[in-house]
């Protein structure tokens, strides 16, 4: 049951809580499949990586969002531009667009990346019917928690749109100080998306500092795009990973406004990567995503999340729409003073630049009118060509496929994994041992045979990669054991985590005859 919450109770607290680990670790334990969902997402990441193959997905991704106000006080109910001002810096955000971004130290600037994905609240609902992408929810409840109550009518919250369609966002009020928590791919469609304290949505309204920049939901929705905590999630061990190679290990989360450099775990001189959207530090000090991580974002978009979202031009060129007059105005979405029909419902050309594009002499040509080299549809209207080139661009034979008239070649498709890489059951999560007071569970074990023929005659040097891989999969296990082991000698490991230890061993041997029959075949 939700947890109930003293009206006097401060809404906003001082410190970043994300609760996507916990909610990790329950779905573990309490949902079939979820492991095995999991360890696939975590295969697919780890390919996407160790191949260097490029996304799947060309162009930016637009992906539909629902926003569920779950609201109890009139202040909760945000207001329709809170809700859109969030929206509008998850897009800033996902493709560095945000001005913050050139506070990114040089040390580290080049490994700043644009995730290509791009964010609007939906316009049509599951019905298929308009909508602009806001539900509202009044409820009695008083502060939820991370149990995901919020995300069911029956529970005093709202349910989901389909999650293969729809990024759900839930705003409501947490309790317990906790800003926000995501789903990682791989859960149950009904409780699939992010959620976020009201006091941190967006940056008005009733978005309070130091979380009023809607930095929340970014790093959340980072969560349901599979990137993990920049530390590992290890506590302040420095032995945890977050999969990402571009990112430098950490001891333990930052918080607050932690000054350039600051160093642990011997990562000078640069220190951490403290301005991380995947930190905890505030909102006006997490500016950035790593290259590393857009690759593992763009993995999920491929796999996991593959149903998701449409793809298009990045810099929103090819949209084209009526605006004001469906007859006679055609503009870009952004730009009001774009491509439209004046004076002439037969002549296209920017409205500021009489000599732009336009039919002009001939009704089947779309040129400059200075250049008659331009593009035409001329002898066949299924063909786009260069007017002295007959070689150019058409449909043909494939009304899906673009490719030169002489030429019947299509583009390639990206190499598939061959039918044998099955992924195996994954073992059970056992906590990593280690100082500080947070236990989390260990890495997911990637043992799909990757080591076939087939993948190593599509992938150069997937095989010695693959070898790198499992030793460095055991070396890790044996500083977990050997950690187990400085416990027993000091008296200090309990019951739990003796049985933990033991089914950590049987891994490791499990594993170590996998790596001894891959170097003998």
């Amino acid at each position: 049951m939700p947890t109930k919450q003293k009206d006097d109770e401060p809404t906003t607290p001082t410190t970043r809580t994300c609760a996507t680990d916990r909610v990790h670790e329950r779905l573990l334990r309490e949902c079939p499949g979820y492991a095995e969902r999991r360890a696939l997402s975590e295969d697919q990441a780890w390919r996407a990586d160790r191949t260097g193959g490029a996304a799947g997905r060309t162009g930016c991704t637009t992906i539909p969002v629902v926003v569920h106000v779950v609201h109890r006080t009139n202040a909760e109910n945000i207001s329709d531009a809170q809700v859109t001002s969030q929206i509008e810096i998850l897009t800033a955000d996902f493709r560095k667009q945000n001005a913050d971004v050139s506070t990114v130290p040089g040390a580290f600037a080049d490994l700043s990346g644009d995730a290509r994905v791009t964010f609007e609240l939906a316009s049509t609902d599951p019905d298929g019917n308009p909508t602009d992408g806001i539900t509202r929810t009044r409820t009695s409840v008083n502060g939820f928690t991370d149990d995901d109550a919020v995300k069911s009518a029956g529970s005093g919250g709202a349910d989901a749109w389909p999650a293969d369609q729809f990024l759900n966002v839930w705003v409501c009020r947490l309790a317990g100080g906790l800003l926000g928590y995501a789903q990682f791919p791989g859960g149950p469609a009904a409780t699939d998306g992010v959620v976020i304290t009201h006091t941190s949505c967006g940056n008005t309204g009733t978005a309070a500092p130091p979380f009023n920049l809607g930095r929340t939901a970014t790093h959340e929705v980072g969560h349901w795009l599979n990137l993990r905590h920049i530390w590992g999630d290890d506590g302040t061990g420095c032995n945890g990973t977050d999969f990402v190679d571009d990112t430098p290990n950490q001891g333990g989360a930052n918080v607050g406004k932690p000054a350039f450099p600051h160093v642990s775990c011997d990562n000078g001189p640069n220190g951490d990567l403290f301005m991380n959207y995947m930190d905890y530090v505030d909102d006006d000090t997490m500016v950035m995503f790593t290259n590393g991580q857009v690759a593992r974002m763009q993995a999920t978009l491929d796999g996991m999340r593959s149903s998701i979202g449409t793809s298009g031009p990045c810099d929103g060129g090819g949209t084209i729409k009526f605006v004001d007059d469906p007859i006679v105005t055609l503009k870009f979405n952004d730009d009001p003073g774009s491509l439209k029909f004046r004076d002439d419902p037969s002549t296209l050309k920017f409205r500021d630049d009489p000599g732009s594009l336009k039919f002009r002499d001939d009704p089947s040509t779309l040129k400059f009118s200075d250049d008659p080299g331009t593009l035409k549809f001329r002898d066949d209207p299924i063909t786009l060509k260069f007017r002295d080139d007959p070689g150019s661009l058409k449909f043909s034979d494939d009304p899906g496929t673009l490719k030169f008239r002489d030429d019947p070649v299509k583009h390639p498709v990206l190499d598939k994994p061959p039918p044998q890489d099955v992924v195996k059951p994954p073992v059970a999560d056992l906590p990593i041992p280690g100082p500080g007071p947070v236990v989390q569970p260990a890495p997911f074990v990637l043992s799909t045979g990757h080591h076939s023929r087939a993948w190593e005659g599509s992938y150069e040097g997937a095989y010695q990669q693959t070898i790198a891989h499992y030793q460095a999969q055991l070396q890790e296990y044996e500083h977990m054991l050997n950690d187990y082991a400085a416990a027993e000698q000091a008296g200090q490991l309990t019951e739990q985590e003796r049985s933990e230890a033991d089914q950590l061993y049987a891994e490791y041997e499990h594993l170590s005859a996998e790596l001894a029959q891959l170097q003998e075949g």
